[in-house]
């Protein structure tokens, strides 16, 4: 029977459907915040600011003491674009969607994915809560570590997600796999690295995970006079003078003194906040650095973190491991990230356009035709943006 020529449609969904199938980090986060983008003709750097949670104190007695509602909101910015551009052929035309699909459509779909997964796994560096074993195999026992984080952070049940470098699984997959056989689960795999669900994760295979290298560091680094409440650096002496690259975006560390306190009773839970460098940072002739950090330091009232703020001369404690890269995985609730596209413009006076959305992916498709070669240039867009909303619902693995 003589194929039918595919329509730009058929094509885009197609295309739609493979890119998603690859996309397991970004397939597992939040992308409800797509339908605020979805209008005719988004421009590059819309900005949507989302709101988070509000946060109050509590009172102890019976007088009223009210409390004003400060809202806060971090901004999610759709301002990347990626796509992949083809020339399709007459024939190509003329093949059937499966055959189109396996030699043009997936090989395309693949790289595209791979990009924009990359891309968004940079958000790594915004998570201050890790387990950390650099130079060690990955182990079932820190998974339960990052489970408890997140269930200190009161980090909702459902929507967990624990994904792992290629190294991670090799390490866990044998000590796990009496627990990935779970029938229900397996008959409805629908991404490519899913491996099952224990623990109150779903388990993922990725191999686009980035290596971190930590910083250089040196010396016997402390805090360099008080730390004023609200403040997102420190202030540090002491460390080796003149390095470049003392401390990375992505170093985590805790500051001696300083404790983590519940989320809502405000107590100390006697364990050491962690705080993660959000720049690179060098250390003067004198052995000073500035850290930008995250979280901010806040020591009261309704969002609270700390015990108390760091004191002078506070060791500053870090993984071994200085100068050395270590993988990355993550266990994480969908909250902590998002992930949107934009609907892009449909252009008009070409061969064919057409545009559609999958599980709060926009993709669309604009082919032309070239008369001098019969063929079809024809290009595949997304228009996307990321950001991490609450890290405090993911939790790094930091292992060989």
């Amino acid at each position: 029977m003589t194929n039918s020529i595919l329509t730009a449609t058929a094509v885009t969904r197609e295309a739609l459907r493979v890119l998603h199938q690859k996309l397991n980090f970004v397939g597992t986060i939040t992308r409800e915040y797509d339908d605020s983008f979805a209008r005719q003709g988004a421009k590059v750097g819309d900005t949507l600011k989302v709101r988070l949670p509000n946060q109050y104190t509590v009172r102890t007695g019976a007088a009223l003491a009210a409390q004003d509602t400060v809202e806060s909101s971090v901004e999610l910015k759709v301002q990347t674009q990626k796509g992949v551009d083809l020339n399709f052929t007459s024939v190509d035309l003329t093949m059937n969607l499966d055959d189109f699909s396996e030699r043009i459509i997936e090989p395309a779909m693949s790289v595209l994915a791979a990009n924009i997964e990359a891309d968004a796994m940079s958000m790594y560096r915004d998570v201050y809560n890790q387990v950390s074993n650099p130079g060690q195999a990955a182990s079932f026992a820190s998974v339960l570590q990052a489970r408890k984080i997140l269930v200190d952070n009161l980090a909702p049940l459902n929507g967990r997600t624990c994904n792992l470098n290629t190294q991670d699984n090799v390490d866990l997959v044998d000590a796990l796999k009496g627990l990935f056989n779970d029938k229900a689960t397996i008959s409805k795999q629908n991404r490519e690295g899913f491996m099952g669900r224990t623990a109150g994760f779903d388990f993922m295979e990725n191999t686009l995970w980035p290596a971190h290298t930590q910083g250089v560091r040196g010396g016997t680094p402390l805090t360099n006079g008080a730390t004023a409440d609200g403040a997102t650096s420190i202030a540090v002496d002491g460390a080796t003078a003149s390095v470049t690259g003392w401390i990375k975006a992505g170093d985590v560390f805790t500051i001696a003194g300083v404790f983590r306190v519940h989320p809502e009773t405000k107590q100390s839970t006697g364990v050491l906040q962690q705080f993660v460098a959000t720049a690179d940072a060098n250390s003067t002739a004198g052995g000073a650095v500035t850290i930008q950090i995250s979280p901010a330091i806040v020591t009261s009232g309704a969002r609270q973190n700390v015990s108390n703020a760091p004191a002078d001369n506070a060791a500053l404690g870090f993984p071994s491991g200085a100068g050395n890269a270590h993988g990355v995985s993550m266990a994480y609730q969908k909250g902590a990230f998002a992930f949107a596209t934009a609907d892009m413009i449909m252009p008009r006076g070409v061969d064919f356009a057409s545009r559609e959305v999958f599980d709060g992916v926009s993709m669309r498709i604009v082919r032309q035709y070239d008369i001098n070669s019969d063929k079809f240039p024809c290009r595949l867009d997304v228009l996307y943006g990321f950001k991490t909303i609450r890290p405090q619902l993911a939790c790094r693995l930091a292992n060989n």
